[in-house]
This record gives C-alpha cells, structure tokens and sequence, in this order.
C-alpha cells in the first residue's frame, strides 16, 4: 500500500525512540471505507465521509525478513457496504494513518464474514 506522510512520519519517530503507538495486536487496526477517492500521502484518514470501520488486527502482526503483513476479520455486522479503500493504522480512533490502497473489492453484506490481509514489503531505494 502507498506509504502515507503521516506513516513516513510515524516510522521516522519510532526509530528515535518517540513515543508514539506502534501497530501491533492491541493498538494495530485495519481500515475500510467506501470511497474510491484517489490516493495522495497528504491523507490523514480514509477519505469516506460516512461508511468507514476500523478493525483491530486478530493478532500480532508477522514481520518475515522485509515484509510485513497484518489480518483483521471483519464480522457479519461489521463495514456492511461498498469497500473501495483501505487503510493500515496504529488506533482505533485519531491514530495515525500509516497507508492507505484505493481497491474496489465488491460489497460486503450481512451475514459475511471477510478477512483483510495487508501486506507491506519494505525495499531499498537508490
């Protein structure tokens, strides 16, 4: 997923040590939202005005040498609309954003059950 400002940001401060939440099994979440609003790093939260849900993760999230991937399952009652965005954060509410995918992947209803991975691979640059 594109690296938001704020993600830049978040793992700058983690790496000095600044206290800031980092996403792991209680404070990690997944987001969806509705809107195929096009991505721009400046976003601090998904860009639907109404039909969004966070999810926290179903557990710790498993770094495998440069890639990082993270599941929430989202629930019969849970994010029951159109998902066209996602995004990985570091709360449930206010936290920071650390990325965010514009993706339409079908309309979720009640009485399904969806799983969402993340995955992040982090590479060198040049």
């Amino acid at each position: 997923m594109p690296l938001t400002n704020t993600g830049r940001n978040l793992i700058a401060a983690r790496l000095v040590g600044a206290t800031m939440p980092a996403i792991d099994a209680t404070t990690g979440y997944l987001g969806v939202g509705d809107s195929a609003t096009a991505f721009v790093n400046t976003q601090t939260d998904l860009v639907a005005a109404a039909n969004k849900f966070r999810k926290i993760l179903d557990g710790a999230p498993v770094l495998a040498t440069n890639l990082f991937t993270c599941i929430s399952t989202f629930a019969s009652g849970d994010a029951n609309f159109a998902w066209n965005e996602f995004g990985l954060f570091n709360a449930a509410a206010a936290g920071t954003m650390f990325s965010r995918k514009v993706s339409a992947q079908g309309t979720k209803t009640i009485g399904q059950v969806w799983e969402l991975t993340y995955a992040q691979t982090v590479v060198n640059g040049d």
